[in-house]
């Protein structure tokens, strides 16, 4: 049987497969375990798997994940997402859809000691929709805003999906997080702008909240303290090559814990939830890390990966509009796959089709990154908003999807002229990546 052919067989079961939800880790690697067997050896395909499983969990650059997310969950555990909330909504809660805003604010914030889009959607679910319940804001617009501002902790480093970008592509993870931070606070400002319009359109969306004086406004802002502390303490050592990215990550682990440990607010059973955590979630990522590592060792054999980016290449097109078609290719398989699995199924494939354009990599990377946070909030996989939908269910009531996905369509469009503006202006994402590196 033509090797192309097996291939699309492989691709169109996989997808069959991702339907009943079975874990997409398992799929990728069940499927690229069973085309490499027919396509080489049952011994190849054995060897191919084990060998595998063992270089991702055994991967020194891979570290870290866990740490970065072990990070995030100590935030968490002692009180530093509320703590930020707090602090946007003294500053934004006065104006119409203030609270929505304070929320898309903090999660930007919370973004930059967690690193992961669920995790931040679920923190942030679990501290502000209360709140904006409490000031009667409409359904839409409270859970829109968590699930979408939730997207910014994938774009905010240290962000999981540019961590293992820079592993695939060989890129350097510091200056990949360097190139996040101005992207990240522009989306963090078109959002509050779409929540902006959006209450003077419809100002029963987002009525306004309390008033609080300067001097309540100031106070707020020593709960941001420990927050920047340990941001400037991770970011700064990789600026200036202090640390390697595995080493800022152990810092910025010893850092939030030693400030939860001073301010006594990580408790044994906190310290010990988010061990777990940090297992299960960590565990997971390895596991799709690996599933698309063999799944495409299974592509390559096929060689649609090379003739893939020979037909995009072989377009009559100009180079911007190859990349184009490139990324309306993530836009919508990010809205059937899990983001971090399709960017890692489908970087070796365009990557080096992109690069040969001419494209900057670190440009590109946050480029695709920003494409697929689209992917967490757009249906039907839209993984940020089935995370709120569970949030919302213990801390609201429950919450219709479709009032979910309905709220996310103003910030979609909010993403999508971010994304339009670093495509025509690319020195916005590189300026800091060549100032620091």
């Amino acid at each position: 049987m033509n090797p192309t052919l097996i291939g699309i067989i492989g691709i169109v079961i996989m997808v069959i497969v991702f339907m009943s939800r079975m874990p997409v880790a398992f799929v990728m690697a069940m499927i690229g375990y069973l085309g490499f067997s027919i396509m080489i050896s049952p011994q190849g395909g054995l060897s191919l798997i084990s060998r595998t499983i063992y270089d991702v969990f055994s991967s020194y650059g891979l570290t870290t994940i866990p740490l970065f997310i072990l990070m995030g969950q100590l935030a968490f555990n002692c009180g530093i997402s509320r703590r930020l909330y707090d602090t946007g909504y003294k500053f934004l809660g006065s104006t119409r859809g203030g609270l929505a805003m304070a929320t898309v604010t903090a999660c930007t914030a919370f973004g930059a000691v967690c690193g992961s889009s669920p995790a931040t959607a679920a923190t942030m679910a679990t501290v502000g929709l209360p709140e904006m319940k409490r000031y009667k804001y409409a359904d839409e617009l409270a859970t829109g805003a968590v699930a979408s501002g939730g997207g910014l902790g994938m774009i905010m480093p240290p962000s999981i999906v540019l961590i293992v970008y820079g592993i695939l592509t060989e890129q350097s993870i510091g200056a990949l997080f360097v190139a996040g931070i101005i992207p990240a606070i522009l989306v963090t400002i078109l959002f509050i702008i779409s929540i902006y319009i959006r209450c003077r359109l419809n100002p029963e969306q987002g009525p306004a909240g309390e008033t609080f004086t300067w001097g309540q406004k100031m106070k707020s802002l020593l709960g941001m303290g420990e927050t920047l502390a340990v941001f400037v303490l991770v970011m700064g050592g990789l600026f200036i090559g202090l640390f390697t990215p595995t080493e800022a990550a152990a810092v910025g682990v010893f850092g939030v814990l030693a400030v939860s440990l001073i301010r006594r607010q990580l408790t044994w059973d906190g310290f010990v939830k988010s061990l777990y955590e940090t297992l299960r979630t960590s565990c997971m990522v390895m596991m799709l890390i690996a599933g698309a590592v063999i799944f495409g060792k299974f592509l390559a054999v096929t060689r649609i990966p090379f003739d893939m980016a020979t037909w995009v290449g072989g377009f009559d097109l100009p180079p911007y509009m190859i990349l184009t078609v490139v990324v309306l290719i993530y836009f919508f398989g990010g809205c059937f796959m899990d983001a971090l699995a399709f960017v890692m199924l489908t970087v070796p494939i365009f990557y080096p089709l992109v690069t040969g354009l001419g494209y900057d990599p670190i440009w590109f990377g946050l480029i695709i990154v920003m494409v697929t946070e689209m992917g967490v909030i757009t249906p039907p996989v839209g993984i940020n908003v089935y995370v709120v939908y569970g949030v919302a269910k213990n801390v609201i009531g429950e919450v219709p999807l479709e009032s979910i996905f309905k709220g996310i369509f103003p910030f979609l469009l909010a993403v999508i002229v971010g994304i339009i503006i670093l495509m025509i202006f690319p020195q916005i994402i590189l300026f800091l990546p060549h100032l620091m590196y």
